[in-house]
């Protein structure tokens, strides 16, 4: 069974979070490498380590590489006045948003380890959280043709998206990841058109806007890390170091 080291960064600035799963990324496709040579010489190899970072980022707006300036609707000097970072990054998906009382997902994989199938990878994802919210009494569901975590919606309320996935893979190794929105400002979603979807229909939500109260952030990571290992079916190890960055 695959061993995942757990790491909670807290409250972390986006590029230094950024920087930080990067250098975790490069580690596992460098060892990787490493390990390939020594096969071929007939020498033994080093397991493969797994992270698992989670993180609160202050007020960002992250737009993908198939992403449209257009869905970013504040300008360079609204941005600054109002206390908001913006990055242009390497995952899929469009623009987003990540704030304080947001629950922020790295995993850096080596699916190889795993299953090498991106599909698949996504769809645990999103039953991690399906699975997190029923916690809390929510029917989290998927939509064809759209990523991430929904509510349905009825006569009365649109569809409510709780849960965005953007991944990029290198040689099976995967970064970036998902953001849960469990307390999250849901107004500040109105900067945007989020994930480029202007459906009339459709709006964004979170786990406390759903429940009527603010949610502990703890019990939730504690849920969503329990139905990852048992989805995944790996065992976690707690970081033994200080993480400073």
């Amino acid at each position: 069974m695959e061993k995942v080291q757990f790491i909670d960064l807290g409250l972390t600035d986006y590029q230094k979070a950024w920087d930080y799963q990067t250098s975790k990324h490069r580690e596992l496709i460098d060892r990787k490498r490493a390990n390939r040579d020594q096969s071929k010489q007939g020498l033994a190899t080093e397991r493969q380590q797994h992270y698992f970072i989670l993180c609160e980022h202050p007020p960002v707006y992250t737009l993908g590489k198939s992403g449209s300036m257009d869905n970013l609707l504040l300008d360079e000097d609204q941005l600054e006045n109002q206390g908001f970072q913006f990055y242009k990054i390497n995952r899929g998906g469009d623009i987003t948003y990540h704030g304080p009382g947001q629950i922020v997902g790295y995993p850096i994989l080596d699916l190889e380890c795993f299953f090498t199938d991106v599909h698949k990878y996504v769809r645990f994802i999103e039953e991690a959280v399906i699975r997190t919210i029923a916690h809390y009494g929510l029917e989290g569901v998927r939509m064809k043709g759209y990523t991430g975590v929904w509510l349905p919606g009825n006569d009365y309320l649109p569809k409510r998206k709780i849960c965005a996935i953007g991944v990029h893979l290198s040689r099976w190794v995967t970064l970036h990841g998902f953001a849960f929105n469990v307390n999250t400002q849901i107004n500040h979603f109105e900067n945007i058109i989020p994930c480029g979807i202007e459906d009339k229909d459709k709006a964004i939500t979170s786990l406390e806007q759903e429940v009527g109260k603010e949610v502990d952030l703890q019990e939730v990571k504690t849920i969503l890390k329990n139905q990852f290992a048992e989805l995944f079916q790996f065992e976690w190890t707690e970081s033994d170091q200080a993480i400073g960055i």
